[in-house]
């Protein structure tokens, strides 16, 4: 039984999880097979799109299109999820959770493919935002298991802090361009590059770009992502969710790339990621996380040979992709094999399967062989490509070539670990039990790692149909990409010859250059996933101390600080008045008028002085009163009732829980508040002046005019505010009373529950 996932018990759900293991396989099939009739035309140079409508007022429409880039990424995310589900349909079969878990892979698949064929910047970002709570629900699918919690919650903040990047990013970008459909803004590069938003637009995509597909610093989430069962991190962090930034950053190469800044933070960035994850991937026993650490050395290599606008370069970064989904997709499927029929991934707990487990072995030694880069596999013929890119980098070919063979290095030793170790030698562990696995756990790994072989021998399939329309695309201009396993004599087969040779005497010799790297990396104090795990306790005693402060739960603090913010935002906005104007005029007033003003400025002072709440209350029911009589007074009948009706229904509530509440105030109770007396005072003045000021300004009056025109044939009604709530608004209006009725009823329950309770 695997050691990743829950106790499976065999009943009925093993019933259920044959049948979607054999139904499931189908939903990304229906893809693959419309993509295989579109391949073609596609190669050809020909677009496919389609859109709906969505925010027409915004420019904004749900549209996907086809071309040669993204042709690949769904190929591969269709090709890849069929074997997948057969594989997890038979390794989580009995699994009680099982219908749960092909819901949020559907889930993910159906966010990848929207996200690789995205027309419009805004669906890209819905799509994107879909694989990241998806890919947290499968990495926390385990959820019994406080790893698997904790490691999910980790992918999710730091891919949803750099989609809070991307999308702001891709506002930005929008406006600059004027559009938000992708196609239109490729075609504007230039523009966009010149624009004084482009270093921030930059900034935010790759931030976007670089928490999902992991690199540095952010790559330490995807190792332990590997906590989710091994059919997710097959997919998942292999061929697809990690890929969505290499898919966003070859996507926007058009319009963002060739600038120096672009330049240098990939190439940095990606050689940084690739050297640091390679020594570490070496260091690991655990068979999952040496892959998984590979996986982040192949996105450093990616995203090293995007940085250039070399069409060689592009052309191996293209090829790598296709390379590393095969054999990675097959090498994780393996390692699931292993653990599903050993219980154990453990290097050091592992040895002489190969006679048991004879299929399985093949697979891990085929997929082995394509990322070590021998021949005749595509392996090999991506590796001479990469080094042919190195050296045609033109800002920093050294710094390139050098990171990739000393990645390729250590790959070549984690290769021969995974296709040797676990399958020569004596049998461990020690049981009877073990023997090979269902067809349907090898037939992926088998078919993946057999096309590594097959594309390697036959590469034309895969040059002129997919690598070559991928890199026309990305360049925008006709290019020729030729794939052969045999280029003669030059300078990157002498670098292939010299990575083989280190990294075979570096497997030979793996306890020393383990201790080697162990010392290495002992100059570093700490390291990135405990910074992280640093960072998350200091936000959660800074949320502590700020609740502390802030919800003290004094009510008079609050609504002092509510009246002093708004003062001052109201006070700031005068001060930034060039033209500011005031003209009072006291209008004649007779005797009922001042009276009622009379009543009102009692009230206030009452109210404000006055220690009894009681008292308080009736003082401010006074006020209250003296403003319906100038609503009256002044031509506003209607609202006048309103007002009445609330402060009477106000003063009743009141009354009737005043003497529940505590009567004491502290010592402040029975002096006068002068500091709230100085802010009900300020408050008071600014938003005088504010409404002075507003009334000198000119009015507009397009929205009144055209209720007063509309008011009687739409509506049927003279009184042009009831028309407004009624019937132009009636969509706010009826929120506004969904809202007063379920406060209505939640008071009720909670009455209702307290008067049972003391029954009781």
């Amino acid at each position: 039984m695997a050691a990743d996932d829950m106790d499976r018990p065999h009943s009925d759900a093993a019933g259920a999880g044959r049948f979607l293991g054999l139904v499931f396989p189908l939903l990304p099939a229906i893809p693959l097979l419309f993509l295989i009739t579109q391949w073609g035309s596609v190669a050809e140079g020909n677009v496919k799109s389609v859109s709906f409508p969505w925010v027409p007022s915004l420019g904004i429409e749900f549209s996907f299109f086809l071309d040669g880039l993204n042709l690949l990424f769904a190929l591969l995310i269709s090709l890849i999820g069929v074997f997948v589900a057969i594989y997890a349909g038979a390794y989580l079969r009995g699994h009680p959770m099982l219908r749960r878990f092909f819901l949020y892979l559907a889930l993910f698949m159906v966010g990848m493919l929207g996200l690789v064929l995205a027309a419009d910047l805004i669906t890209l970002f819905i799509f994107w935002e879909l694989t990241t709570i998806s890919s947290y629900l499968l990495i926390g699918f385990n959820h019994d298991k406080a790893s698997a919690r904790r490691c999910a919650l980790q992918a999710l903040l730091l891919t949803t802090m750099g989609g809070l990047c991307l999308l702001a990013g891709l506002i930005l970008l929008g406006y600059t361009a004027g559009t938000f459909d992708l196609q239109e803004i490729l075609a504007r590069g230039d523009y966009v590059r010149g624009h004084s938003l482009y270093p921030a637009i930059l900034v935010l995509i790759l931030l976007g770009a670089f928490t999902k597909s992991a690199q540095f610093p952010f790559h330490f989430w995807l190792p332990n992502a590997m906590a989710a069962p091994t059919p997710v991190s097959a997919y998942l962090h292999s061929a697809t969710m990690v890929k969505a930034g290499i898919y966003l950053m070859a996507r926007l190469h058009p319009v963002l790339g060739t600038t120096p800044l672009w330049e240098w933070t990939l190439t940095i960035v990606g050689a940084i990621t690739a050297t640091l994850a390679a020594i570490l991937a070496v260091r690991q026993t655990d068979l999952k996380l040496k892959l998984a650490y590979t996986t982040v050395v192949a996105l450093g290599t990616i995203t090293m040979f995007f940085g250039s606008d070399d069409s060689v370069a592009i052309a191996a970064a293209i090829t790598f992709i296709l390379v590393h989904s095969f054999y990675k997709a097959s090498l994780f499927m393996v390692v699931g094999i292993i653990d599903h029929q050993t219980g154990t991934r453990e290097l050091d707990r592992l040895g002489g399967l190969g006679k048991l487990m004879p299929v399985t072995w093949f697979c891990a030694g085929a997929a082995a062989i394509s990322m070590a880069g021998f021949p005749p596999f595509l392996g090999f013929i991506g590796k001479e490509l990469k080094y042919e890119g190195a050296l045609a980098i033109a800002t920093e070919p050294t710094l390139v070539a050098g990171a990739a063979i000393f990645a390729n290095i250590l790959m070549v030793t984690v290769a021969g670990t995974l296709a040797l170790k676990p399958f020569i030698g004596r049998q461990r562990p020690k049981s009877d039990d073990i023997r090979e696995a269902h067809w349907s756990l090898w037939i992926g790994p088998l078919v993946l790692s057999t096309l590594g072989l097959t594309f390697g021998l036959f590469t034309p399939l895969i040059a002129e149909g997919l690598v070559q329309p991928a890199v026309v695309t990305l360049l925008g201009e006709p290019k020729i990409v030729k794939l052969k396993l045999w280029h003669g004599v030059n300078v990157p087969l002498i670098m292939s010859i010299l990575t083989f040779g280190l990294g075979v005497c570096a497997y030979l010799y793996q306890r020393p250059l383990r201790a080697f790297l162990a010392f290495l990396l002992s100059f570093f104090p700490t390291t990135a996933d405990r910074i992280w795990d640093a960072l998350l306790e200091g936000l959660k005693r800074l949320a502590d101390v700020q609740t502390r402060w802030l919800q003290h739960g004094i009510l008079r603090r609050y609504l002092r600080v509510i009246f002093l913010a708004a003062t001052a935002a109201l006070l700031l906005a005068l001060i930034r008045q060039d033209n500011l104007s005031l003209s009072v005029a006291i209008p004649a007033l007779n005797v009922k008028e001042w009276t009622a003003m009379l009543l009102v400025a009692a009230g206030a002072v009452m109210a404000s002085s006055v220690s009894a709440p009681l008292a308080a209350v009736c003082a401010l029911g006074a006020l209250g009163v003296g403003v319906a009589l100038l609503y009256l007074f002044f031509g506003a009948p209607d609202v006048a009732i309103t007002q009445l009706l609330v402060e009477t229904l106000f003063l009743v509530l009141i009354a009737a829980t005043l003497h529940r509440l505590p009567l004491s105030y502290g010592r402040h109770a029975t002096r006068f508040r002068r500091l709230d007396a100085l802010i009900a005072i300020a408050a008071g003045v600014v938003v005088t002046i504010t409404i002075l000021a507003v009334i000198e300004q000119p009015f507009s009056s397009p929205s009144s005019d055209y209720f007063v025109a509309n008011s009687m044939p739409e509506a049927f009604g003279r009184n042009i505010v009831n028309v407004i709530l009624v019937d132009f608004r009636a969509l706010d209006t009826f929120g506004e009373v969904v809202v007063v009725f379920t406060a209505a009823l939640s008071a009720a329950t909670l009455v209702g529950y307290t008067l049972r309770g003391r029954r009781r």
